[in-house]
């Protein structure tokens, strides 16, 4: 058995509970991800079809990613801080903000995405396998 993840907002009113490990740890260097991230990139934990508790009532917002996708973006109300992100057309999918774990020692990078909208100030790991977008299916 996993040792669950759990993690939330800055101020704790959303709170999660999951005990799936991800199937990917992406570092995401799109433009939509430097804009909601106001850095570089945003780094994120993905998961599919995990069983996931989420406490407090998040709010959110939908937008349509780089490559088509409709994604659902959510955050704290009271605080502001973004904690997760679904997928409408595939609700199978759940995506952490990695700096919104209790233990964000666990978050260890293995991909980066996107790379071809990468900002020259912003470090990419050498080591990391890369995509000037997003990997191909399957």
């Amino acid at each position: 058995m996993s040792i669950p993840y759990s993690g939330g907002c800055a101020c704790g009113a959303v709170r999660y509970n999951l005990s799936a490990e991800p199937v990917a740890m992406v570092d995401c260097q799109c433009r939509q991800c430097q804009r909601e991230s106001e850095t570089g990139h945003q780094s994120h934990m993905v998961f599919v079809a995990a069983e996931v508790e989420v406490a407090g009532s998040p709010s959110g917002w939908e937008m349509i990613g780089d490559g088509g996708t409709r994604k659902r973006t959510s955050f704290c109300a009271a605080c502001g801080s973004p904690v997760f992100m679904t997928f409408p057309d595939n609700p199978a999918i759940f995506i952490l903000r990695a700096a919104s774990l209790d233990e964000p020692e666990r978050y260890r990078p293995t991909m980066v995405t996107w790379t071809d909208a990468a900002q020259p100030w912003d470090h990419i790991n050498p080591r990391s396998t890369a995509f000037p977008r997003m990997p191909p299916a399957g």
